[in-house]
């Protein structure tokens, strides 16, 4: 029986005019993460927030008592995001200032380390939109820290190029701690694929070629890759859910985003991983790829 992993991302960068039900406080994220943990979540992910301008702010303090509070609770991975440079973090050294720190503390096992960038723009609202930036020097100063503080890079691969690129930068020696694949689908933004499962099956063969064996998850933003999940357990593959990545205006919780998961996963044959068991995975890939 395949052991999936289940993330649950709880809030993003949306605020609560375009996502109402997100999580914002830091009391409220860590009840959300243990809530999601306790459902069948081996790892949570969380955008930090100042309650009161109700917008992300990428501060290692918040991010700490968010990462502390949940783990008080329940053992399992917790990992921040990473700001865009369009929120005014340009600089490369603060941008990822709140990763390191978190990671120098021996906080975080994950890292958000995005390999490339993309066009953003709504179908919906297609007079807006505008560069999601990752320059090539932000890249590295992620892949920096990851090398050196034991942190395995989470890459959202939006287009297909990003697998080839982050796959590259993750076998310069020494090998970077093992990546997770995250295949970021889409039925509301005009990136990537639609969750169908032929774009599965084309990601996973670039991914077959550019890292052999590497983990990887289905994810995206806009969506929901329920459709996608008997297929990906099939093919050994994870599942990210969350009120992150769904579709805007759900009224769902990520609690209850995390039980289906759960659900659909095993009716698709498979079995939710413990955090445990995840470590235990990525300790192996590690020492395969000559990582101690």
């Amino acid at each position: 029986m395949p052991k999936v992993w289940i993330e649950a991302a709880l809030n993003g960068p949306w605020t609560r005019a375009k996502q109402a039900g997100i999580p914002i406080a830091v009391e409220e994220i860590v009840a959300d993460g243990i809530a999601c943990a306790e459902a069948g979540a081996a790892i949570i992910h969380a955008h930090a927030y100042d309650v009161t301008t109700g917008h992300q702010k990428d501060d290692w303090e918040i991010y700490a008592r968010i990462i502390e509070g949940i783990r008080a609770k329940v053992d399992v991975i917790v990992y921040p995001t990473i700001p865009s440079p369009a929120l005014g973090q340009a600089d490369t050294v603060k941008r990822f200032g709140h990763t390191a720190e978190l990671a120098k503390r021996g906080l975080i096992e994950w890292a958000v380390i995005d390999p490339g960038s993309v066009h953003f723009a709504r179908f919906d609202d297609l007079a807006h939109g505008g560069i999601y930036q990752n320059p090539h020097a932000d890249i590295l100063e992620g892949m920096r820290i990851a090398r050196a503080h034991n942190v395995h890079p989470s890459y959202a691969i939006y287009e297909p190029g990003f697998t080839r690129l982050g796959a590259a930068l993750a076998a310069i020696a020494p090998p970077s701690p093992t990546p997770v694949y995250r295949f970021m689908f889409s039925e509301e933004f005009a990136w990537g694929f639609p969750p169908r499962e032929t774009y599965l099956d084309a990601h996973l063969a670039l991914l077959a070629e550019a890292a052999p064996g590497a983990p990887w998850m289905i994810a995206g933003l806009g969506v929901d890759i329920t459709p996608l999940i008997p297929r990906t357990v099939a093919r050994g593959g994870h599942v990210r859910v969350g009120l992150e990545d769904i579709n805007w205006g759900s009224t769902q919780t990520n609690e209850a985003l995390v039980k289906d998961a759960v659900q659909n996963v095993r009716k698709a044959g498979g079995e939710p991983a413990t955090t445990a068991e995840v470590r235990t995975a990525l300790r192996s890939m590690d020492a395969a790829r000559g990582r101690s």
